[in-house]
This record gives C-alpha cells, sequence and structure tokens, in this order.
C-alpha cells in the first residue's frame, strides 16, 4: 500500500527493549495524590459502554493463542501481518502491508566454552530446553539463543565479571585497577539496556560480551527459596534465558544503514559501525552463569571491594571480580546480515476531520514462538479494539479524526518498523497528528503502569476510574486504584524503549500503557522462549481478564481523543513538569559545583506557563460559547505545541533525539532524561555544551509558548 494514496482521503510500562532493575533517581516531581471520589461501579456513555461491553476475555484468549503459536522474527513473520490485516478488515478498517527493507541479523552458530586452568574444558548450554507441556518450546522452528546485530566474531580468553555493565561500573574496574582489555566480559542483566552493556565492554577494551539472568533480580519468587520454577510454579526457569538486540540504542533507532530516512527499496545505505558492537555477544541462564561466576572466587576483587549497587547476586559464587588465572571463555558467535523485507500492518478509519489523526500502536514481531506477554498481549487487544470500534461503527458512529492502527515489525531489533514508517510520512504526521497510543507489553502481570507527556496525564488517569480491574478475581476496584496502589500516583516520563519514540521525538504527544507484574507476582520469561500462551494462561492472567481491562482502558482512551470535540489536553500540566524538571536540574548542577545560569531556562517556563493557562482559560471559553471555529483554534494550538519542542539537528552527537524536554539517557538507552542537553552536558562534564544548550532549550520551550499564543 502507498500511504500517501490514503491521505488523501484520510485529511494517525513497558516496553520490551527497556531493561529492569534500575536504580532510580531522586526527582522534585510529585505524584498524584489519590483521591477516594470514584463512582462505584463507574459510570459510562451509551457509547462508552458499547466500547468496554465488547471486550471478552474469551476472545483475547483466542487472539493470543494464534499470536503466541506463530513465527514473528523480524523479516520471518509474514503469516502473522497478513492474519493481522484480515482481522482488521473484519473489525472495519481498512489495512495493508506496510513493506520496508532493513538490515537485520540472524543466528548461525553460537557456543560457548568455558576452559579451566588443569586443561578441562565444557561446553556452556545456551540453548532453553523444551517444556513437555508447553508446546512451542519444543518446536524445530524456533530460535535458538542470540543477540540481534551482534557482532561476529570468535574470541578465547580470560574473563571479568563487570557487574550490571554500566558505565559507573565500568569507572569503578578501572579506578581499582582491574585489567580489561582483552578479557571477555561477564555480565548481569539490569540497570541499562543490554547494547551499552555490550558498548561499554568494548569501549574498555575487552573483546566479548556474556549477559546473564539473575535470581535476585526475582526476589523471594526463587527456586533457591523453595519456589518451584515454570512450569511447575511461579519461579522463573533456572535455563531461561533473554535474548535481544544489541543496537546502541541511545544513539539512534531503526534501520542503523538508514538514518533520519526511510529503508524503501533503492534507499542509499550507511555505514553501522558506530550503533553496532565490533565485539561478539551472547545472553546465558543463570544456571550456567553460576559454575562461571564460581570459578572466579578467591580471585580478584570481591564485592565489598567493588563497593558498587546491586554487584553481588543471588548464586552461589563470591561474585569476584576474576580474572581467574588460566580459566578461559571460548565465545563462538557467527551471524548472517542482509538487507531482507519487513511487514508493517497498517489500518485505518476516517475521520471527519481530515487534519487530525490518532495513531495508535503495537509491535508484532518477536525474538521466539510465543511472545505472548512481549508484545502479542498488546497485538490480541488490537485486534480485539477493531471489533469494539466496529460496534460503534454499525451503529453509525463516525470519528470526529482519523483513527491509524500500527502493527509494527522489527521493533525488537531497535524499533525498525515504527521509525521507518514515521520517516516516510513525517511530514503528514505533523500536520495532522495529534496523538500516538503505544500498547506493547499490555500484560505480563496484573499491575498497571502508565508512562506519558504532560498534556496527557490528565486523560490518561481519568479515564482508568471508568474501567474494572479484576484484582485477583475480587473485580472490586477501577483500573485507577490499581495503578495507584502499583505505581504510587507517579505518571512516568517518556524516554525511549518502544514504538513510541519516533513519534515523541517528531514533536507528538505520546502515551504508554502496560501491565506487570510486582514482588510477589509470577516471574515473567521476558525475551524468554518461555513468554509464551501456556505461561500467560496458566500463570500470567489465567482468563485474560487483566487483558480485557487494558483493552477498555486503550479504546476509551481512543474514543476521547479521536471523537471529544475539545481535544482532552491538559497544558498548565505540562507547565507544572517543566519546573519539576527545572528543581532536578539546578539541584545537578549545584552536586557538579559549576556555576552554570538557568536564567534564560527558568524565563522561558515562565512564559510558557502564562501561555498554557491563557489557552486553558480560551478553551473554557470557547466551550461556553459553543464557538466551533474558536474550538478549532484551540485544537490546532494543542496539536500543534509540541512540535516547537523539536531541535533541528538534535542532540548532541546524536542528532535523532531531538526532542528538548526529554530523552532516553546517553548511558542507559531507554530511561528519561530530562532537559537532556543541558543534564547530560553536566553529567557528562562538559559545561560548555551544557551552556550552550541552556539556550537552545529554552528557545525550544519558547517556541512551544508561541505556538500556544492566543
Amino acid at each position: 500500500m502507498k500511504f500517501h494514496a490514503i491521505l488523501s482521503v484520510v485529511p494517525l510500562a513497558e516496553a520490551c527493549l527497556r531493561e529492569f532493575n534500575v536504580e532510580h533517581k531522586h526527582t522534585h516531581r510529585r505524584p498524584l495524590v489519590r483521591r477516594n471520589e470514584d463512582v462505584w461501579p463507574p459510570v459510562l456513555t451509551d457509547r462508552e459502554a458499547i466500547l468496554v461491553n465488547s471486550f471478552e476475555g474469551k476472545s483475547i484468549d483466542h487472539w493470543a493463542e494464534y499470536y503466541g503459536h506463530q513465527v514473528k522474527l523480524a523479516g520471518l513473520g509474514k503469516e502473522a501481518a497478513e492474519w493481522t490485516r484480515d482481522q482488521w478488515r473484519k473489525g472495519g478498517f481498512n489495512a495493508e502491508l506496510n513493506e520496508y527493507e532493513v538490515f537485520l541479523s540472524y543466528p548461525k552458530e553460537q557456543k560457548l566454552v568455558v576452559g579451566y586452568a588443569n586443561g578441562t574444558s565444557a561446553e556452556v548450554k545456551i540453548q532453553e530446553p523444551a517444556i513437555g507441556e508447553d508446546d512451542v518450546t519444543g518446536r524445530g522452528d524456533n530460535q535458538p539463543t542470540f543477540n540481534g546485530y551482534s557482532a561476529s566474531g570468535k574470541v578465547k580468553a580470560e574473563y571479568v565479571y563487570v557487574g550490571r555493565g554500566t558505565g559507573a561500573d565500568f569507572k569503578r574496574l578501572v579506578d581499582l585497577g582491574v585489567k580489561l582489555e582483552g578479557k571477555i566480559a561477564l555480565i548481569r542483566y539490569g540497570s541499562i539496556f543490554r547494547g551499552l552493556k555490550v558498548k561499554n565492554a568494548q569501549d574498555h577494551g575487552m573483546i566479548g560480551a556474556v549477559i546473564f539472568t539473575d535470581p535476585a533480580d526475582d526476589g523471594n519468587l526463587t527456586v533457591a527459596k523453595g519456589v518451584a520454577a515454570y512450569p511447575d510454579g511461579p519461579a522463573r526457569h533456572p535455563e531461561a534465558v533473554q535474548k535481544g538486540s544489541v543496537l546502541f540504542l541511545s544513539t539512534y533507532p531503526g534501520d542503523p544503514t538508514t538514518p533520519g530516512y526511510p529503508s524503501i527499496k533503492g534507499a542509499p545505505r550507511a555505514d553501522t559501525s558506530h550503533v553496532t558492537p565490533k565485539i561478539p555477544s551472547i545472553p546465558i541462564s543463570y544456571r550456567a552463569a553460576e559454575p562461571l561466576l564460581a570459578a572466579l572466587d578467591g580471585h580478584g576483587l570481591t564485592s565489598s571491594q567493588v563497593n558498587r549497587t546491586a554487584w553481588k547476586g543471588a548464586l552461589i559464587a563470591e561474585y569476584r571480580t576474576g580474572p581467574a588465572p588460566g580459566v578461559t571463555l571460548s565465545l563462538t558467535n557467527l551471524m548472517e546480515e542482509k538487507i531482507t523485507p519487513i511487514w508493517n500492518v497498517i489500518g485505518y478509519i476516517n475521520g471527519t476531520n481530515p487534519s487530525e489523526t490518532v495513531v495508535i500502536g503495537n509491535h508484532r514481531d518477536t525474538w521466539m514462538i510465543g511472545g505472548t506477554g512481549d508484545p502479542n498481549s498488546g497485538s490480541a487487544i488490537l485486534v480485539e479494539f477493531t471489533k469494539a470500534v466496529k460496534k460503534l461503527t454499525d451503529a453509525g458512529w463516525k470519528p470526529r479524526r482519523n483513527i491509524v492502527l500500527g502493527s509494527w515489525d522489527a521493533e525488537e531489533y531497535g524499533l525498525v518498523g515504527s521509525t521507518e514508517w514515521v520517516e516516510e510520512h513525517v511530514n503528514w504526521l505533523t500536520d495532522t497528528a495529534v496523538a500516538y497510543l503505544n500498547i506493547d507489553v499490555a500484560v505480563s502481570g496484573p499491575r498497571p503502569s502508565l508512562s506519558a507527556t504532560p498534556e496527557l496525564h490528565g486523560i490518561g488517569t481519568e479515564l482508568m476510574k471508568k474501567v474494572i480491574h479484576p484484582n485477583f478475581g475480587g473485580f472490586n476496584q477501577t483500573l485507577y486504584e490499581a495503578w495507584q496502589d502499583a505505581a504510587g500516583g507517579v505518571v512516568e516520563v517518556l524516554g525511549s524503549g518502544s514504538d513510541f519514540t519516533a513519534f515523541l521525538h517528531s514533536g507528538i504527544s505520546a502515551l504508554d500503557v502496560g501491565s506487570g507484574g510486582g514482588p510477589t507476582d509470577p516471574i515473567w520469561h521476558y525475551h524468554s522462549n518461555y513468554d509464551t500462551y501456556h505461561w500467560m494462561a496458566k500463570f500470567g492472567d489465567p482468563g485474560f481478564h487483566v487483558h480485557t481491562a487494558m483493552g477498555q482502558y486503550l479504546a476509551l482512551l481512543a474514543f476521547h481523543l479521536a471523537d471529544d470535540e475539545v481535544l482532552p489536553f491538559d497544558l498548565p500540566n505540562y507547565a507544572v513538569e517543566l519546573k519539576t524538571y527545572y528543581e532536578d536540574l539546578a539541584e545537578d548542577i549545584e552536586t557538579s559545583g559549576e556555576d552554570i545560569d538557568l536564567f534564560e531556562l527558568k524565563a522561558a517556563i515562565e512564559v510558557f506557563e502564562k501561555r498554557a493557562n491563557a489557552i486553558k482559560t480560551l478553551e473554557k471559553q470557547a466551550v461556553a460559547l459553543g464557538d466551533k471555529n474558536l474550538i478549532g483554534v484551540v485544537n490546532s494550538k494543542y496539536k500543534d505545541f509540541q512540535r516547537g519542542f523539536i531541535s533541528q539537528g538534535g542532540l548532541p552527537n546524536r542528532g535523532f533525539y531531538k526532542h528538548v524536554v526529554t530523552a532516553p539517557g546517553l548511558d542507559t538507552g531507554y530511561a528519561a532524561v530530562t532537559f537532556p542537553g543541558v543534564t547530560e552536558g553536566v553529567q557528562y562534564g562538559n559545561f560548555e555544551v551544557a551552556r550552550q544548550w541552556v539556550g537552545k532549550t529554552a528557545r525550544g520551550i519558547l517556541r512551544a509558548a508561541e505556538i500556544l499564543k492566543v
């Protein structure tokens, strides 16, 4: 489908690239105060009731079972793409496949051998064993253990345990005199994106990386504490492996051979060496990692000497740095690199106002057969969403604004499908896009989470009060109450890690919603062959009741954004958030001891606050007068103001990321950094850069304020 052809008639918490166990930074941001004002049971309008009542757990179960049994690795999942297109068409959406030719890599040979000082050796088991009662885990067409975009190579060397592989971990080891050059890194998952773990190892002269999951991150739900492992119980299977991409995501996402432009046929191809690793890497299970850690006992520095957060885990080992003389790893990782087709699915329903569009998206690709939590809990919900919308349209409803659906391919490799689509359609999106709604890991547990740009905080939380949460079978609280219990009233800041990224950095309002596990919930096997339909039906969400609630919420949110006469944006809240980001930045600068004048930034925020309050006053006047022309003016400003935050040329040394208010951290890959140009200048001691970005950030805020001017 040529999407520009439809443009003439269409005047559009958890995400899978994110890392877990993050060290949260102190912030002046304030949680939403919990108020006991929910109406019980929730009161719905007639159209809201049609949408909410259209979601059925049995139906979602059926869609999840289909997705959970398909091969969906990027570039190999055309059948699932075509099925998705056909289901959306049944739901009344015009839908077509959208193909790009992108750079991907696939596994050819992966092997890991540990050698001991006495001359003996043993092969390390890296593949996840089949489970008899979980049919897909034993299929011959499942994917082996590998990292996408990993470098090919065969290396042999002594190895060093480097903790979570953060920049701070490596700095500490260097300061303590640990020899890293020429060694292989043994790295624990957590804190930062895996690709940056490999990059940090590479930057310190290491020649390979082995990344493992540690059961310490599972709290009390571990085999060592007497809890049965999957499939017999809720603990992590000891041989589960987290696969994933090792693209340097914080430099730029998307096809690394087409930075800033779409990967259409015949597109020129760029060198990828600055965003993909030069050293081989492979992930392993905690059972495979335990003897490797134990072999370092008595060698190198102790965990107390290193004295780094989350250095010591829960395996039977001392977690020393090593290296152990004569103890080596032989790592073989051979990959096939190719330019190959991928397939987004794009669906749409035209609205009565061709100049405003709501985009809703979820990626479809997975690292394995399965992926029932990530991402196909969201995929199943989108199919059910089209059914619900059809009930409205069959009753004569037509949305005020265009609704566009995206089922993205190759997200797992680095947000590839969505990024290429945004790059191809950025001009149209700039003209019409009101908001992008992302539902990636819709359900991997019962506890809801929400991230959004600040103008969507209000509508994003208020609509939770209209949805009943299953609450472990009680069905006696709203989704809002469940979210308050899980998140403490905090709407997270958007960084990266899922398909909202390209939209956000094109100046489009965005929201990302999901539901995950807490410390007492069954362990979700993230990016493992055990993230299956069987796990979801038995442990993750029996009855698919959480899926139903998350789908109902998404439908209500999409409905109001697509059909409310006035866009339900809260611009004064954006000003509130800007002021807290300012307080955080001022504190960081004070801690650095550097003198950086923030007057220009503070003044710009004050101007924005005045304009935000003025446009809210104008909105109220327009509604009171029933002045449709004035309402149109307000909506246009709400749609466009985010565009002002986009900096031409982008952030320092990473031009893809253009938003002056928020971006993923350069050294985290996903977690948000606010006022990133200034904050990271301070963080890395580039104080002149920080001073320059005070002005650039202020000018971005003033541009947004100028768009709001009435």
